[in-house]
């Protein structure tokens, strides 16, 4: 095996590490008890602030750094704000008109009760929940193959961002796999679900070495990063919080809203 091709391997193994990491947060789920809506509304709360921690502090700014360099300090700044809210507008128009979901074996109470306004709210759970990996698996496509052309470029570089990468794709798997959990009371689906969206790493890593080399550039990756800030925030102000409130108290949705603030930044500050 020549170095190139030990380099690429290795480059990709530390990705797909990476991205794998959402299990770890999915099988925390599986030691909550469904009964438990306060483990729930904190989870909720804390997926929210690990969210909108990273996208205002982390991922809206590396956005604005690669568009800025590329268009300058207008252009740039005018791109990113554009492409955030473009993302906020675009969940929003998939919020609005995708339908809810329907199948009533999906549907389980956590009280055991069968009345429709428990329904609705599991329907609302499982929704989030994919909507959540959706988001995610976006967000992780671009940061798989930022991973894999760090490491690429110089392993022991790529290392510690694969780490803390890592550590990020925690929380992000409990962003997902709670919601999907208590909504269909299934724990393999809710480790699927978190499974799925971390697999996004290694894809973008992928394909980024064999096809987007040719084309993806600063601009894209700015574009792209800033929409996902957008769709996170979103997200986690229209239905995590909101959805914390519901099944919890007020203060342990914002107690959840702070640890998740600061793990996520706990998570940053290890590999400046």
């Amino acid at each position: 095996m020549d170095g190139n091709t030990h380099n690429v391997l290795f480059a990709f193994g530390l990705t797909l590490f990476a991205g794998l990491a959402t299990g770890i947060g999915s099988a925390l789920a599986f030691f909550a008890k469904r009964t438990n809506t306060r483990y729930l509304s904190i989870a909720l709360g804390f997926s929210a602030g690990v969210m909108l921690y990273v996208s205002f502090i982390e991922i809206f700014f590396k956005a604005k750094d690669a568009l800025v360099a590329e268009l300058g300090a207008k252009g740039g700044t005018w791109a990113t704000v554009g492409a955030f809210f473009g993302g906020i507008v675009f969940i929003g128009l998939i919020d609005k008109f995708i339908p809810s979901f329907e199948n009533p074996h999906e549907i389980r109470d956590v009280e055991e009760m069968e009345d429709t306004r428990a329904a609705d709210k599991f329907k609302k759970l499982y929704r989030m929940g994919l909507f959540t990996a959706l988001a995610i698996a976006i967000h992780n496509f671009p940061e798989g193959l930022a991973t894999f052309a760090s490491a690429l470029k110089d392993p022991q570089l790529g290392i510690p961002i694969a780490v803390a990468i890592a550590i990020h794709n925690i929380p992000e798997g409990i962003a997902v796999s709670v919601p999907i959990y208590y909504a269909t009371g299934s724990r393999r689906k809710a480790f699927i679900y978190s499974f799925l969206s971390g697999l996004a790493e290694p894809i973008g890593a992928l394909l980024g070495y064999f096809i987007l080399s040719w084309f993806f550039n600063d601009i894209v990756f700015g574009l792209l990063f800033a929409s996902v800030a957008g769709i996170m925030v979103f997200i986690s102000l229209d239905e995590l919080l909101p959805s914390a409130e519901q099944y919890g108290q007020h203060h342990l949705c914002i107690y959840g809203l702070i640890a998740g603030m600061i793990i996520m930044a706990l998570s940053l500050l290890m590999f400046l």
